[in-house]
């Protein structure tokens, strides 16, 4: 069917917005990787916009060097990847059985899943829960406390539901075991919705700082979002030079820039990979029973 000329005159004002609207957003990161490669006196002076003024490198070079920041970058990295996996696995273990209406208690196990999406115990008895079981300043308080979403079971449960009860039969048929069939038939088939949960998880493990204020002490165990805050809100932090006034400058403002990207760009190389999946895994867990 063809559009008509006010249709397609409208259709580019849409498009033309949207693109305005995408470059808006990404005009923030342009402009800090732009500082990260830029002079200190070019920043100062205001010179620096989109495009690198006196373009160096060494502010990239002295982030990397710093042992600080390496380390939190591999702590936050570690975090990530544990504890992601151990929130998908976690999260079909629990949303399989949850999807089969001949389990008995399901539905009052599912309205307690439920209820801590409306309730939650609070800050510090959580934190006194993480004291008694002995997690303040381990790696693993990171992950433990937060290792299920509610939400997210809701999302695989739904997903799980949709998976055709003819397949599952086939395989018990077989011999195949209820463990079995979940892992050789309903989550190969359930990709989608795993990598929009691990996505959820993703973000959220590489973004989170406040589990690392109230939990961890050591300085060791810091994750890169609390030495970020240091650098950029308390302005502390390690990551500097003695060669040169210049290179003295650079500390200021470029090494700022530069920890910035550096802890962005992670994400930013996963994210577009899994971004489509978000609204599909989002609509699945709203239509769905």
């Amino acid at each position: 069917m063809r559009l008509t000329r006010g249709e397609q005159l409208f259709s580019i004002f849409i498009y033309v917005a949207l693109g305005l609207f995408a470059l808006l957003a990404l005009a923030p990161f342009v402009h800090v990787f732009a500082q990260s490669l830029s002079s200190h006196r070019a920043i100062i002076s205001g010179e620096v916009g989109l495009w690198p003024v006196e373009w160096s490198f060494k502010a990239y070079v002295e982030v990397f060097k710093d042992n600080a920041f390496t380390q939190a970058f591999l702590i936050s990295i570690g975090r990530t990847i544990s504890g992601t996996f151990l929130n998908v696995l976690l999260t079909c273990l629990l949303a399989y059985p949850l999807s089969k209406p001949y389990i008995r208690g399901r539905r009052y196990i599912l309205m307690g899943v439920v209820f801590t999406m409306l309730f939650g115990g609070g800050m510090i008895p959580t934190f006194l829960v993480v004291k008694s079981v002995g997690l303040l300043n381990s790696f693993w308080a990171y992950i433990i406390p937060g290792a299920i979403s509610a939400f997210n079971v809701i999302i695989m449960k739904s997903f799980f539901q949709s998976v055709p009860q003819e397949l599952e039969e086939s395989a018990r048929i077989d011999g195949c075991s209820n463990i079995g069939i979940l892992f050789k038939i309903v989550i190969p088939l359930s990709m989608a919705a795993i990598a929009t949960i691990g996505l959820f998880h993703t973000v959220s493990h590489w973004n989170s700082f406040f589990d690392a204020v109230l939990y961890v002490n050591d300085r060791h165990l810091y994750p890169l979002q609390i030495v970020l805050r240091d650098l950029i809100y308390a302005d502390q932090t390690n990551i500097h030079v003695k060669d040169s006034l210049e290179q003295q400058l650079i500390a200021s403002e470029s090494l700022k820039a530069a920890a910035l990207f550096a802890s962005t760009l992670p994400i930013l190389i996963v994210y577009p990979f899994l971004q489509k999946y978000f609204v599909k895994g989002a609509m699945i867990g709203s239509v769905k029973g």
